[in-house]
């Protein structure tokens, strides 16, 4: 009897993780839209969709990041956007090798991370706020320099990584995998990692624990623009152009690929593997729509609804887990 109790529990134990839901909902639409069209898995389309969902992947890092300590980004397109832009202006304008222009816009991101986490530890401000405004500036950057012109002159060899596979998956998608993997175990073994998902569960219980969460803080502020740099960079491999435009649609896609992979908006909490099936749901979503000549003008709309059924169902499971821990006190104290 305790046997058959030990694996229902296990079961449910299984069946209660964040990305288990996920994957059960990307199978399901596999179903729905491999039914409804014929080209959904060829294998063109899956390639495509792996390469989009890889660079997704890093954006939602970028997001995640800030999420971790308790924050967001909401400049973080936009970052992603001044790195295009200054990588573009590199090769373009400069005429600077390759490499010197991918570190130029490794920098780029880092230093804009840099920026809002300084502003957010040293002035005791909201991230919400100043990340809107440094959105605004990075924006005005991202126009002044490119004067909202692309910049097309990038050498063959930048776009090897984005357009390119091995074993029939997109490389994009091995180098997901291996810095998904990488972050795993940052988050579970190293000191750092447990240091910045403990300033996000509790400021305060883990300053009292000798964490300096200041520096944490501006740290996931750091690697949170460092992502958005590498998802800028890998755009520009895929695409083939450095776009001033790009980003403009990333908060709903990091926010949404973020929360819907299992972490947790009050911080604390890093899935890699809610993050990787949840990049597939929203590029499935997106592809899906257009595949069924659905309304692309709605598409905001949709992934809307996703994110908002994502949170809803996130506070349910937490407001069902404090009535049951209440309960089981309960239970407790009356015997």
């Amino acid at each position: 009897m305790n046997k058959i109790i030990k694996k229902g529990n296990g079961i449910k134990g299984i069946f209660a993780r964040s990305e288990v839901t996920v994957i059960f909902a990307v199978l399901i639409l596999t179903v729905i839209f491999s039914a409804f069209s014929s080209s959904f898995l060829t294998a063109y389309n899956v390639f495509n969709l792996g390469r989009t969902a890889a660079i997704y992947i890093f954006i939602a890092i970028g997001q995640a990041f800030a999420v971790m300590v308790g924050g967001m980004n909401l400049s973080l397109g936009y970052i992603g956007g001044l790195t295009v832009v200054a990588i573009g202006y590199c090769l373009q304008e400069l005429h600077l090798p390759m490499g010197a222009a991918i570190i130029a816009g490794l920098l780029t991101g880092l230093l804009a991370g840099f920026v809002n986490g300084v502003i957010i530890t040293g002035l005791k401000l909201n991230s919400f706020v100043v990340t809107l405004a440094t959105s605004f500036i990075y924006t005005g950057l991202i126009n002044g320099v490119s004067k909202g012109s692309p910049y097309n002159d990038i050498p063959d060899g930048f776009t090897f990584i984005g357009r390119e596979g091995f074993l029939g998956i997109p490389l994009l998608v091995w180098l997901a995998v291996i810095v998904l993997i990488i972050l795993g175990y940052f988050f579970k073994f190293t000191v750092t990692g447990r240091r910045v998902l403990a300033t996000g569960g509790n400021t305060e219980a883990a300053r009292m624990s000798g964490v300096d969460t200041d520096k944490m803080i501006i740290l996931a502020n750091m690697c949170s623009g460092l992502f958005a740099a590498i998802a800028g960079i890998l755009w520009i491999s895929k695409t083939g152009s450095a776009q001033p435009s790009t980003g403009v649609d990333w908060m709903v896609i990091s926010f949404a690929v973020a929360v819907i992979g299992g972490t947790a908006l009050k911080g604390g909490v890093f899935n890699p593997i809610g993050v990787f099936f949840a990049s597939i749901l929203i590029v499935m979503v997106k592809n899906g729509l257009v595949m069924l000549n659905a309304n692309v003008y709605f598409e905001q709309t949709y992934l809307g609804l996703i994110l908002l059924l994502a949170v809803s169902l996130e506070s349910i499971k937490n407001i069902w887990n404090r009535k049951k821990q209440k309960n089981q006190l309960k239970k407790e104290a009356n015997l």
